[in-house]
């Protein structure tokens, strides 16, 4: 089943049990897709739906700094609860020891050995980590392989 129709099942469920939360998000999350798909003329597949969530996750986790420094703590709590609706149909993320062993694989496949090789470090760890990690961390945990 794809990540889609998967989204659209789970609409109908939440809707019939009355599921208020989880209906909003997973309108929320299929108007993000439709919007892409319209933007830019084709149908995604679940790579492309997967890189959606991610980034709907990241801008809910920014706005949950943002609401905290504000000190809104009801609004970060909205933010959160959108956070783990979304991250249902994320594909669960890689371990600290597995980035570490992803990382040393590609620093033995590629040879590299100090901050220059960065490019190309990430250029390989980028499609195998993309769905299962944050990147960010996984570039921030590469930069202090490579300088220590």
């Amino acid at each position: 089943m794809s990540l889609k129709q998967r989204l659209t099942d789970d609409m109908k469920a939440a809707m019939k049990a009355g599921d208020k939360e989880a209906l909003g998000v997973i309108r929320l999350i299929n108007a993000a897709i439709k919007q892409r798909e319209v933007d830019e003329r084709i149908s995604l597949d679940d790579e492309q739906v997967i890189t959606v969530l991610n980034k709907m996750v990241k801008q809910r986790k920014d706005s949950v700094g943002q609401y905290e420094a504000a000190s809104r703590e009801d609004l970060a709590a909205v933010e959160r609860a959108e956070i783990v609706v979304i991250e249902r149909y994320l594909p669960v993320r890689l371990g600290e020891a597995e980035i570490v062993a992803a990382i040393e694989a590609a620093i033995a496949e590629t040879g590299a050995s100090g901050p220059a090789d960065m490019g190309k470090l990430m250029a390989v760890l980028k499609p195998r980590l993309a769905s299962q990690a944050d990147m960010g961390e996984v570039s921030k945990r590469v930069k202090q392989r490579l300088a220590g």
